[in-house]
């Protein structure tokens, strides 16, 4: 193979991996439209077996979108607990603490060289050779790094206080911008500066405030219409 040929067939491989994530995004907030939707049912005797049935299937489905970034997949779980109330807030919040720990996970055991070889291929240049600038740090390096490189007042402070930083972040309206939940999840585990023990205490306080103020005020807040 010419080494014309190659970076051409680079370029068409970066392209479709691109692809591939943007469908997997577009078609991820698809269903969740769609399982928001079709929660939308009236609760009788007569269908509450097809409820659990579809209360299980959602839960499934909701550990996986909330996991992918720019995938708002917490609007199932906020639709389940608007609709059933208290008695379904533990599962929520339990499924919610598996799926960002999971995009944590995925983050951490991400090969960095997978990371910057995509980049590359989308011709991310210099977000991987920022990347690669990283590799073979630990985490006090990498961050004594990204403090040097860090141009404002403001992100070292950040970067200081990361958990602090993540936890709001989780709770950001609109985090969807930033990759959502999942998404932060996913970045904080590349990233490498946070332990997991850590994380995993932070994450279960930051999905903790719509959870206990359904638990404390019940039925009143279950009844609002979404």
């Amino acid at each position: 193979m010419t080494p014309s040929v190659m970076p051409a067939n680079r370029r068409v491989a970066g392209l479709v991996k691109l692809a591939c994530l943007v469908a997997i995004v577009v078609v991820g907030n698809l269903l969740t439209r769609g399982i928001v939707d079709g929660l939308d049912m009236t609760i009788r005797p007569t269908t509450e077996p097809m409820l659990h049935r579809i209360i299980m299937t959602s839960m499934a489905a909701y550990i996986l979108l909330m996991a992918i970034p720019f995938v708002p997949g917490v609007e199932i779980g906020l639709a389940l607990m608007m609709i059933l109330g208290p008695k379904i807030v533990p599962l929520v919040y339990g499924c919610t603490l598996i799926a960002l720990t999971l995009a944590f996970l995925v983050g951490r055991l991400l090969p960095e060289a997978t990371i910057t070889r995509f980049l590359r291929d989308v011709r991310l240049v210099k977000a991987a050779g920022f990347l690669e600038s990283f590799q073979g740090l630990d985490a006090d390096q990498r961050l004594a790094r990204l403090m040097e490189k860090s141009p404002r007042r403001l992100v070292p402070w950040l970067l200081r206080h990361r958990y602090l930083t993540l936890m709001l972040a989780i709770n950001l309206p609109g985090n969807v911008v930033l990759g959502g939940g999942g998404g932060l999840a996913l970045m904080a585990g590349m990233s490498k500066l946070f332990s997991f023990h850590r994380y995993l205490l932070m994450l279960a306080v930051a999905i903790s405030p719509i959870p206990l103020l359904l638990m404390v005020f019940g039925d009143r807040i279950a009844n609002w219409p979404i």
